[in-house]
């Protein structure tokens, strides 16, 4: 197949990243790329949708993953994956010898390791630039499920309308599902059995990058978990905190051990970020030096400092966050031209394993099964969002009172960097807007 070939079929089916920021993956398709890269790292503690999707359909995945290297030339495919993953890694040595360009490379059970940067270090050895792309390094990342939507856009020509979640912690049946995108939350949560505590809180996402969502918003491409968690969780509370006061926390206790520092995956490859340089900085309003703020920029808000590192608590990755956004809203570009120093030698001891990180956070009882489902969960009404990846909104192409059916285009890519968006359910078009078109099931 053609790379423009695969491209279009890629964006016209709207495939982008199952998960992160949603990175429209028809971009990804790049002649430039020698090694692609599947990731089944599982990033982060309780998410369990991608080694179930990989075990359940590991031929269909590994035949698409096959033809993605062959169509950019690359030449080598590796499947990136925990080696406690047992069941799944068995399932992909079943066929590994009919691809003969494609290697299994089995990963620590540490925590950030589905971070790609770090990935793509673990896996080749190569070091992406602090603020580059991987494709710079001649790598092409992909998570499984984005594969397997690929798989689904080729040979079945199916469109992206659906999304696996996993919803796991206070519910009385664990379980990962397929959801109509645009469905609720709730809709989602309903299908683990009973919530079982009070005034629960749902965090949208891995207990470490996710963020505190609300029953009745629309599930999206890039959602992969829902973890249902009672309000006073020590994860809850964390997001709930205010910078203001978490710099005068810090200002006031922090007490210069630079373990943030020492444990932050991304200096341990050599990236100019030092989250405890950047504390002392700015808990002391001291502008002397303004490389510790603009360094903010590499900054992978992966969460270790601030959830497992700091023995006082502080929050270095949320003040971190808060320093890019403003630095972005003042027009203050990242630094260019940044090279990474030499990986540390001591970078392998200073890996954060993720039995030890579940304890920390008080996770582990909830570290249970949660059996993938497959059936389609069946909804009366979907909030269909035109703007579920990195890049412009797609532009709708319906309007109210339009009969659709599932799987229709409902919104084409606009010019730039866009996908198209389908109906995720069969029935009438209620409203459309700039953000969003809503179905009503027949």
């Amino acid at each position: 197949m053609e790379i423009k070939e695969l491209q279009k079929i890629i964006q016209e089916n709207g495939v982008v990243g199952a998960g992160g920021a949603g990175f429209p993956t028809y971009v990804k398709i790049d002649e430039r790329a020698n090694t692609i890269l599947m990731n089944c790292a599982e990033c982060e503690p309780l998410l369990k949708l991608h080694r179930q999707l990989l075990e359940k359909h590991a031929y269909e995945i590994m035949k698409t993953f096959h033809l993605v290297a062959e169509t950019v030339g690359a030449s080598e495919a590796i499947i990136g994956i925990k080696k406690s993953y047992v069941q799944t890694v068995n399932a992909l040595k079943q066929h590994i010898e009919e691809f003969p360009n494609m290697r299994i490379h089995l990963l620590e059970e540490v925590y950030p390791m589905g971070d790609e940067v770090v990935l793509i270090y673990e896996a080749t050895g190569r070091v992406v630039r602090p603020g580059g792309l991987p494709i710079e390094q001649g790598v092409a990342v992909f998570n499984v499920e984005t594969i397997y939507n690929v798989y689904r856009a080729v040979q079945e020509q199916k469109p992206v309308t659906d999304k696996y979640v996993s919803v796991v912690a206070e519910v009385s049946n664990p379980v990962t599902v397929r959801v109509p995108l645009g469905c609720t939350l709730d809709e989602v949560v309903a299908q683990a059995g009973d919530v079982t505590v009070k005034d629960a809180v749902y965090f949208v996402g891995g207990p470490m990058m996710g963020r505190i969502g609300n029953g009745s918003e629309p599930v999206t491409k890039t959602t992969n978990a829902i973890l249902v968690l009672p309000k006073d969780h020590p994860i809850v509370t964390k997001k709930q905190r205010t910078s203001s006061i978490d710099l005068k926390r810090a200002a006031s206790i922090c007490c210069q051990c630079n373990t943030c520092t020492d444990l932050c995956p991304r200096n341990n490859l050599g990236h100019p970020i030092d989250p405890a340089l950047f504390m002392r900085a700015a808990s002391n309003g001291d502008f002397r030096d303004l490389n510790p703020y603009l360094d903010a920029n590499f900054c992978s808000s992966c969460g270790v400092c601030e959830m497992y590192s700091c023995p006082q608590s502080l929050a270095p990755r949320s003040l971190l966050a808060d320093m890019k956004m403003g630095l972005k809203k003042a027009g203050v570009r990242p630094p260019q031209g940044v090279q990474a120093a030499p990986v540390p030698s001591g970078r392998e001891f200073r890996k954060v394993p993720e039995e030890r990180l579940m304890a920390r956070l008080s996770l582990t009882k909830y570290d249970k099964d949660a059996p993938m489902d497959e059936n389609l969960v069946d909804v009366s009404k979907v909030k269909v969002l035109l703007s579920q990846h990195i890049g412009a909104p797609a532009q709708a192409i319906v309007k109210a009172g339009d009969e659709v059916t599932r799987g229709q285009m409902i919104a084409a890519p606009a010019n730039g960097l866009s996908v198209g968006i389908h109906a995720t359910i069969s029935g009438r078009v209620t409203e459309v807007t700039d953000r969003h078109i809503i179905i009503a099931g027949k």
